[in-house]
């Protein structure tokens, strides 16, 4: 019995202290507002909670939405129009540029017969209309539109351009529109935050973002035959396709630190880094632009080869810093500074140079009479000379834009190509002939409309040029004419003892 009894006692207490649990959690639970389920048109489909708006806070430094809603507007849609080539294919329309990076294809053409349309972006730095973007993206067109991202459009004009930097200068009539600022590329960091914005594939105000992953690199697309491309770009892994060529790049300030330009692709779509030509070089080239309607391009006129450790080995150098310069052009700014053969360049007006990109960089951010500073290792001393760059030609004068004009030579008319039929040709500059019959060129077999494009290994971009190489060549007892014709016919002929 007494067992009997304190089993019940046991057996009460555990129903008491679970009633006390039980009730004590009631009155500790936070009250519950039951919301009506909303209902989708399917009766038998129910959501199971209401939406809501999130309270976080992105932190200070990392949000993207500022930058991304001051620049977006200041990025326009750039449309061009081809007119169709003289016996090329569709695919050999589009420029060799493009399919570099692109891969052949990839680049936003539209259209089988007729005209060719293509696409990339722009970014207007003012508000009177002038837009910067890609050579590559209006190379060659026959018509140029710009359509804003509030889809006003506009017809647009070439103020300039310079493939040496695959950068183009475009203006709009108009006023008052919305425009990017420079940032100072020189301030941007490795691993720092940063936007694209573009129109990737026809996707209109498209904001992509990333780091910079590199600066100063060279990879090599810009190559010319006159080696006077200047590659020195920041390196990003924000997304960038076909499309995105001319938009910005802009720190988390909406500053415009670039202007995309290429990427990295063995597909002609974006594989994880893009590449963009550096404020510092872009301010500059659009300030000539604007003044000179050239470029003005000032040389150091050294050789130089980046110092590894092979070379520091060979020629006995005692780290690895600076530009090895293997020789120097005669007369050049160098040479006249004091520059030596052997000498190890490590910085330009106090900036490090490091590389090939680096050195071209600093130096292409000044003109023709412009002194710098360079410091240099001979041996074991550290010096620092002043040198006065000079052009192409090895002078210090500012480079004019010269006026393709028509001239007569040896009885024929030779006159300049218009931008319609170069694009038409697919040819850059060149000189037309007529008047054959009345000429020393009566017997050369050249008809009248022969538009000479090449003499010998001399490339021709004006009449003037087909005068100065054939006087030349009258020394050296003749030459091979290179050309075509209106109709897409190419042709050679031999001149004089060449024959």
């Amino acid at each position: 019995m007494q067992a009997k009894q304190m089993m019940l006692g046991l057996l009460t207490s555990a129903v008491l202290g679970g009633g006390v649990a039980v009730g004590g959690y009631k009155l500790l639970e936070p009250e519950r507002t039951y919301a009506p389920q909303a209902v989708a048109a399917d009766p038998n489909v129910r959501y199971t909670s209401e939406l809501r708006s999130s309270a976080y806070n992105v932190p200070e430094g990392l949000n993207f939405v500022a930058a991304a809603s001051s620049v977006t507007p200041a990025v326009v849609h750039v449309m061009t129009e081809y007119a169709p080539k003289a016996n090329q294919s569709d695919m050999s329309r589009m420029d060799p540029f493009l399919r570099q990076f692109f891969g052949d294809g990839a680049e936003q053409f539209h259209g089988q017969s007729g005209p060719q349309m293509g696409s990339g972006s722009g970014v207007v730095i003012a508000a009177n209309g002038y837009i910067v973007t890609n050579n590559h993206v209006i190379d060659k067109a026959d018509k140029i539109e710009v359509v804003l991202d509030d889809k006003r459009k506009f017809k647009a004009t070439l103020v300039g351009a310079d493939p040496n930097t695959d950068l183009a200068l475009l203006k709009v009539e108009a006023d008052n529109l919305p425009f990017v600022k420079y940032g100072n590329s020189d301030d941007v960091k490795v691993g720092q935050w940063v936007l694209a914005v573009g129109n990737p594939f026809n996707l209109n105000s498209t904001v992509t973002a990333g780091i910079i992953s590199a600066k100063g690199r060279n990879i090599n697309i810009l190559r010319r035959e006159d080696n006077m491309g200047i590659e020195s770009f920041l390196q990003t892994d924000a997304v960038v396709n076909p499309g995105n060529s001319g938009g910005a790049l802009v720190n988390l300030n909406g500053d415009l630190i670039g202007i995309n330009s290429a990427i990295a692709s063995h597909s002609g779509a974006f594989e994880g880094y893009s590449f963009a030509v550096p404020s510092s070089i872009v301010s500059k080239v659009v300030d000539d632009l604007l003044k000179y309607k050239v470029v003005q391009r000032a040389l150091l006129g050294v050789s130089i080869r980046e110092v590894d450790a092979q070379l520091a080995s060979e020629k006995k150098i005692k780290n690895l810093n600076g530009v090895y310069v293997m020789g120097l052009t005669k007369g050049s700014a160098a040479a006249a500074a004091g520059l030596k053969e052997g000498d190890v360049i490590t910085e330009i007006n106090g900036a490090k140079v490091n590389t090939s990109s680096q050195l071209q960089e600093q130096v292409a951010r000044y003109r023709p009479g412009d002194k710098i500073k360079v410091t240099y290792l001979r041996g074991d001393n550290l010096s620092t000379a002043s040198a006065t760059l000079r052009n192409s030609t090895g002078t210090t004068d500012i480079v004019r834009e010269l006026a393709a004009t028509t001239l007569k030579y040896e009885g024929a008319t030779l006159a300049p190509v218009n931008r319609l039929e170069m694009n038409k040709l697919g040819i850059e500059g060149g000189a037309k002939i007529s008047g054959i019959k009345g000429s020393n060129f009566r017997e050369t077999g050249i008809a009248d409309g022969f538009i000479i494009t090449r003499i010998d290994k001399n490339k021709v971009g004006k009449p003037q040029d087909v005068a100065a190489y054939l006087d030349q060549a009258k020394e050296s007892g003749g030459a091979l004419v290179e050309g075509v014709y209106p109709d897409g016919r190419k042709a050679f002929y031999p001149i004089g003892q060449a024959e």
